[in-house]
């Protein structure tokens, strides 16, 4: 199981055997090279600790143990998370700033503890078994047990479908859950419990002027970049021209940081290039600039080929494409690099809080009216190279338009629509509400920060930083998002909305603080994210790979789904009938990863419900 996770650990590896328990740790070496080799036991035996991430703010707990009586071996964070949980029990992680997942050993009480961080930056699985419960950074690491079943959930399989990506708790596999965010998990006698220790609540300020908000976030984000550019090895920035890492090469600099290393991806295609932004950012700071240009002619297929191993679970977030050779070539020079993940989270900064504002407005049209709209837009808006991106998201609202805003608001993030996944699997779950459930409601905090709440405990957790933390720990890259400091989340939930977004205006006070300090091109220009010409790729380079990979005989291993439903989506895309490139994306990586890993059909009846509900998500 420790081999296994190898890639996310090159430097050290190392176990701990003891009454009732086995531990294993990899480790990547950041923070103390010479010092804290894992697993790190108390110099007594009662406790030990494996331990994954970094914790920012471990010299001023250090201190504070020090006063305390506590005395350290290493100057590494891991022996600092250690002793506090000696010293303060679970009440210790309200105290860390950082991403982490850990595992403590108590040996008194016989007592395991599993935590992860308040946000879900790093991954943390889990299978109980009985009496037993087994554990990991990365599913592979439950795969590799002699014990564990290989078993698709269909009910998490529908979730993929819909929304890109499966929801903690569940994953692909049934049996092997995901700890949610701000969760800790308690097993003691063969019994365990899981229990919130942080939860994101939204408080709207109207007293908060615009002006202390945008010096207040000013002092929150130097504080963040500064903590997170500590190190003991070569760091840099990733650059993607875009507000959120704009300010992140801003304040590194302003910090003194050198010299100071972006890393971006350009495109051949002109709809994804970014490349004159990031590179007057690179200009404007003076950074040793590294870029590298993802084209047709690039080993994608070799890449996704690999993300069947790396990724876990496969992402129908066709972005990880980039992120892999991003992150590759990022390796090649540093082994930490921030980047920017959370600020469309907190700020509201994607284009489908926009369109759930204007689709609100639009379901005021009778719906007769929007229908016919709709299927003129299939008539004006011809499947064409030229125009793919503009007439995909244009159908795609008005799509949306026809549906209630919560599921609109899912619809427009994910891949398949409802009816595309009834004709795929025979059957589809349409209910949505258990996604919300949990959440404030909207007449308290308002509609926009609902939907913030959602993003935040879903997309951003389980597709976002799930992709980045594989794609780059596959590359034994440590990758932190300042932006995602839970100060900076705890500050984004008491603003008004009006600070976040008003009309067409986004990202309101990010952009007033950073006025004066970033060029008004980059703080003006339209968002875009990092992805792939996925409808172009479809038609060309990545066809052979789709049809080697979704196989009549892949599908008959598969039958959940309807083997002609599923051509008919290839059929449709190949004579530009549809664009279906990120439905595709999605099955090919879903092929792909049942393929390599051997996962097995359910029973037609199986809709086994997760034992960790969507309530403890809350």
């Amino acid at each position: 199981m420790t081999e296994s996770l190898r890639h996310r650990g090159p430097d050290q590896q190392g176990v701990y055997y003891g009454p009732q328990i086995g531990l294993g740790a990899v480790r990547l070496q950041v923070i103390d090279l010479d010092g804290g080799e894992q697993p790190i036991r108390t110099s007594d035996g009662a406790f030990t600790i494996v331990y994954n991430g970094e914790i920012y703010n471990f010299a001023e707990i250090r201190a504070e143990l020090e006063a305390l009586g506590h005395r350290f071996r290493s100057s590494c964070d891991t022996e600092v998370a250690l002793r506090a949980f000696v010293q303060w029990d679970t009440e210790c992680f309200r105290r860390f700033r950082g991403m982490f997942a850990l595992a403590i050993w108590d040996l008194r009480n016989q007592r395991l503890i599993l935590c992860r961080d308040r946000l879900g930056i790093k991954p943390l699985y889990l299978r109980h078994d009985g009496s037993d419960i087994v554990f990991g950074s990365e599913l592979k690491a439950i795969l590799a047990h002699p014990r564990t079943t290989r078993v698709l959930d269909i009910v998490a399989l529908e979730d993929y479908l819909s929304l890109n990506y499966v929801p903690a708790p569940r994953t692909l596999i049934a049996g092997i859950e995901k700890l949610p965010a701000g969760h800790f998990l308690e097993w003691r006698a063969g019994r365990h419990a899981v229990k919130p220790w942080w939860k994101l609540e939204f408080r709207p300020d109207s007293r908060i002027t615009e002006e202390d908000a945008a010096a207040e976030l000013d002092v929150l984000l130097r504080s963040a970049v500064k903590e997170q550019l500590v190190s003991d090895v070569p760091l840099g920035v990733w650059a993607s021209g875009g507000i959120d890492s704009s300010t992140l090469v801003h304040y590194a600099a302003e910090l003194g940081a050198r010299p100071l290393k972006t890393f971006s991806i350009a495109f051949e295609s002109k709809s994804c290039d970014e490349s004159t932004w990031f590179r007057e950012i690179a200009r404007l700071y003076g950074t040793e600039h590294h870029e590298f240009e993802l084209n047709r002619d690039s080993d994608v297929r070799g890449a996704i080929e690999d993300f069947a191993f790396y990724a876990d679970e496969p992402g129908a977030d066709a972005g990880e494409l980039p992120v892999w050779f991003l992150s590759k070539m990022t390796r090649e020079h540093v082994t930490v690099a921030l980047s920017g993940e959370g600020g469309d989270e907190l700020f509201a900064g994607y284009m489908t809080y926009r369109a759930d504002e204007l689709a609100r407005r639009m379901r005021l049209i009778p719906r007769p009216v929007l229908q016919l709209g709709l299927a003129g837009a299939h008539a004006l808006l011809a499947v064409s190279d030229e125009k793919i991106g503009f007439e995909y998201k244009v159908k795609r609202f008005l799509e949306g338009s026809l549906l209630s805003e919560d599921e609109a608001h899912l619809f427009w993030n994910g891949a398949f629509s409802y009816t595309q996944k009834k004709a795929l699997l025979g059957q589809a779950d349409q209910r949505v509400g258990r996604f919300y459930k949990g959440l404030q409601p909207a007449g308290e905090i308002g509609r926009l920060n609902r939907f913030l709440q959602l993003d935040q405990n879903f997309y951003l957790q389980d597709n976002l930083l799930a992709k980045v933390d594989r794609m780059s720990m596959a590359h034994s890259l440590e990758v932190r998002p300042p932006l995602l400091d839970h100060r900076l989340a705890e500050f984004a939930a008491r603003l008004p909305e009006k600070f976040k977004m008003d009309g067409g205006r986004q990202k309101i006070i990010l952009r007033r603080t950073m006025q004066g300090k970033l060029p008004d091109a980059i703080l003006n220009r339209k968002k875009s994210g990092l992805d792939i010409p996925a409808h172009e790729w479809f038609r060309g380079p990545l066809l052979p790979l789709l049809r080697d990979t979704v196989t009549s005989a892949a599908l008959r291993r598969m039958p959940m789904f309807r083997a002609e439903a599923v051509q008919q989506l290839i059929h449709d895309h190949e004579s530009r009938r549809r664009n279906n490139g990120y439905q595709l994306w999605g099955l090919l990586t879903l092929f792909l990863w049942m393929q390599k890993w051997d996962i097995q059909a359910p029973h037609p009846a199986d809709r086994t419900p997760a034992s960790l509900d969507f309530a403890s998500v809350g």
